[in-house]
């Protein structure tokens, strides 16, 4: 045997047996810089390597037997570089990954293991970075039930022998930084097993960049963009009080080029932004940009929570969009989903080949209704990990709301189960406790480091207290979205006019429940699909009936107490339902009625953001008082808006009848100038009305001392300026 392959007694012969097997959980241990008997040595593994190099000038290294393995002898006590060439004869150069010590803070370790690390992704991920003046780039990730974890990329053709990370401790993380690696490198994890010996490629969890779907590695990634919204960020509107109108909005589909293409972000700041500003949305609600595998899942499916999805640019072009709605004065919503995450090999399924992030019964893990798996919420690290994501969103791509997707399927161990197929809680129950404790957390975690920001829970049963503060047992999200309010009031209108009066209690029974919660009345994406029909196919009569319809219930939407979601498409009334594949019908704004449509919402949201009686006491009792919501005989209903020291009268008649001479009992004297009229001829009604505005008259009515006598118009909706006039 050569002497450049004969060992010592000393010599790590069980080290090198597990590099050659991939299967080494502390490579360092034989590879990189060592002491030895004879002062020192370097190691290094080079399985495609025909001769190698190590330093300038070069000193040859040693085949360890017939193995990928080299070594030399007093080596460098520097930085140093391998030089080796391939059976082609083709040459490399890099540093040693392996010279260079782990570094992750332990403390950092143990607050991501407690649940408590509230930034998991300045921790795990790849980080680019320079260490000793080397440029590369650091890789963790965790993975405790793991035997052997290596990077894998473009940078070292995906071979899992040659990269193998160091586990740090009982900690589960495990650590390697590359030299020479750095932004735009493809790379996966590659895991075996410590069980069953099996050897899979994963997605990096902490990705903040992927490769465009279908293709599914992580991409390293860093932001060179330079903000713009200071002022925006300094002078966030106050949720609570201010007009929130959202615009939700599906990126791949609310425009498309004509050959079919995405709107790359960029794009769509240059034509979207202006299209909310003209609109007077106060913000956008995308739905999730997170990073997924199916263009049919909507988002709702992801596989990235740290990154924007590549469809549309770089995590730089998503800042812009965001940056650009900024600098325009409106807000950016995000659709981010804790509920599931789909079974995608490539993903967080079985990431090291067990029950990591999801449960391993299936009685809680497997979601029946949509056949992805439910993230185990008692776990510490995946509680660090989905809390990071939601941070991570707010303050790395100022995001200024999130909205929490399937809050009731998180809460309920039985949502969409059948008897026997699910487990109950510790006392008994069908409540999830530690999805609870987990929302509690994440609100608490994004309030708390991110000021100015709000949670939206989409959560569509009467769990209690959604909207109040942990400390009273509350979940502790900003708002809810209403969805008995939208069911109550589409159910409503679903009737032909002349049956409405025997459902009257569909539009007054929200009334009993209105500030129990801080809610947002949401026309949103899911009444537009499944076959439901679009808004518009769902209103009964004729087609002059149909656009007055939708009309009205936009009208009914922007007056009544709650913030405000709208569907996008809703706004021209889209005749047919919702699809991802293909843009929007915009040629019907060429049709007066769509153009009509679009004209009304326009105002709406104007009128709505123009007067505080209409939006600053939207959580409040105060800001709202029944003039008569008993008329079920005429299907008319007619209330007071208050807020910040204005009133402004509405009134809805929900029947296609002219009802002139309609009197209504008023709190004030002086005249009520008639501020909107959904009837108006621009809007394609029949331009019914009262000349402008109605002076009160001195006829008892209602118990007031005060009356108007209206002509309301049909199917149509007047909201009136209350004057500042002579109070009973």
């Amino acid at each position: 045997m050569p002497a450049s392959e004969q060992h010592d007694s000393a010599f790590p012969l069980e080290d090198m047996r597990l590099i050659l097997e991939a299967r080494h959980h502390a490579p360092r241990a034989f590879l990189g810089p060592h002491a030895d008997a004879g002062g020192n040595v370097v190691r290094a593994y080079l399985p495609a390597a025909r001769h190698a190099w190590i330093g300038e000038p070069r000193r040859p290294m040693s085949r360890i037997g017939n193995t990928g393995l080299f070594e030399v002898h007093g080596a460098p006590s520097g930085p140093y570089q391998f030089v080796w060439t391939d059976a082609t004869g083709q040459e490399h150069r890099h540093a040693d990954a392996y010279a260079f010590e782990p570094e992750l803070p332990q403390a950092e370790l143990d607050a991501f293991n407690r649940g408590e690390h509230r930034r998991a992704q300045r921790l795990l991920g790849a980080h680019p970075r320079e260490r000793g003046g080397v440029p590369g780039t650091r890789f963790a990730v965790w993975a405790p039930n793991a035997e052997r974890v290596s990077v894998v990329g473009d940078f070292n053709d995906w071979d899992g022998r040659r990269h193998p990370m160091d586990a740090r401790g009982g900690s589960g993380v495990w650590e390697l930084f590359i030299p020479g690696v750095g932004p735009g490198a493809l790379y996966k994890f590659e895991l075996r097993n410590r069980d069953s010996g099996g050897v899979m490629q994963r997605a990096d969890p902490y990705a903040r960049a992927a490769e465009v779907p279908p293709r599914s590695a992580s991409c390293v990634t860093a932001s060179e963009y330079a903000w713009a919204d200071a002022d925006w960020l300094a002078r966030r509107p106050d949720w609570k009080q201010a007009p929130l109108s959202a615009y939700e909005l599906h990126a791949g589909s609310w425009r498309r080029h004509p050959d079919g293409r995405f709107y790359a972000y960029r794009e769509l700041a240059d034509t979207l932004v202006p299209y909310l500003k003209d609109m007077g949305f106060t913000h956008v609600e995308l739905m999730p940009i997170t990073e997924h595998p199916y263009n049919a899942s909507w988002g709702y499916q992801t596989t990235g929570y740290f990154a924007p999805t590549a469809r549309y640019g770089s995590p730089d072009d998503f800042r812009y969009l965001v940056d650009r709605c900024h600098q325009a004065g409106i807000g950016v919503i995000l659709d981010w989903v804790p509920g599931h995450f789909p079974r995608d090999e490539h993903a967080l399924a079985g990431f090291d080949g067990t029950a990591l992030y999801e449960h391993a019964d299936p009685r809680l893990g497997l979601h029946p209704e949509w056949g992805t798996l439910v993230f185990n919420y008692g776990r510490n690290e995946v509680k660090s990990f989905l809390i990071s994501s939601a941070v991570h969103w707010l303050e790395e791509f100022h995001i200024d709301g999130l909205r929490v997707d399937a809050v009731a399927s998180m809460l309920y161990l039985d949502y969409a189960r059948k008897p026997g197929g699910w487990l109950p809680n510790r006392h008994g129950g069908r409540e999830n406790l530690e999805a609870v404790a987990f929302l509690q957390a994440l609100n608490a975690a994004t309030h708390g480091e991110c000021p100015g920001s709000f949670t939206i829970a989409e959560e569509s049963t009467a769990w209690p207290a959604v909207t109040r503060p942990d400390w009273v047992g509350g979940l502790g999200f900003s708002m809810k979205w209403n969805m008995g309010w939208m069911h109550d009031t589409l159910a409503y209108l679903h009737e032909d006019p002349i049956h409405r009066r025997y459902h009257h209690e569909l539009l007054t029974f929200g009334m009993l429940y209105a500030y129990s919660e801080n809610f947002v009345l949401p026309l949103s994406h899911d009444e537009v699909v499944h076959g439901k029909g679009s808004l518009l196919a769902r209103m009964p009569g004729d087609a002059w009936q149909r656009f007055a319809n939708l009309r009205l219930l936009f009208s009914y939407q922007f007056t009544y107490p709650g913030k405000k979601l709208l569907f996008m498409g809703d706004e021209f009334a889209m005749p047919g339902e919702w699809s991802h594949d293909t843009e929007l019908p915009w040629g019907l704004l060429s049709q007066p009625g769509h153009r009509g449509i679009r004209d009304l919402v326009r105002d709406l949201n104007r009128l709505y953001i123009s007067e505080p009686a209409l939006h600053a006491a939207d959580f409040s009792a105060d800001g709202f008082e029944w003039i008569d919501c008993h008329d079920a005989l005429q299907s008319v209903v007619s209330y007071l808006r208050r807020g910040g020291g204005q009133e402004s009268l509405v009134i809805l008649n929900f029947t296609p009848v002219v009802r002139e001479g309609y009197r209504l009992g008023v709190p004030v004297s002086g005249r009520y100038r008639e501020l909107f009229n959904s009837d108006a001829a621009g809007y394609g009604g029949s331009n019914v009305g009262n000349l402008g505005g109605v002076t009160a008259e001195a006829v008892p009515w209602m118990g007031r001392p005060w009356s108007l006598s209206l002509t309301l118009p049909p199917l149509g909706a007047l909201v009136l300026a209350v004057p500042r006039g002579e109070r009973a």
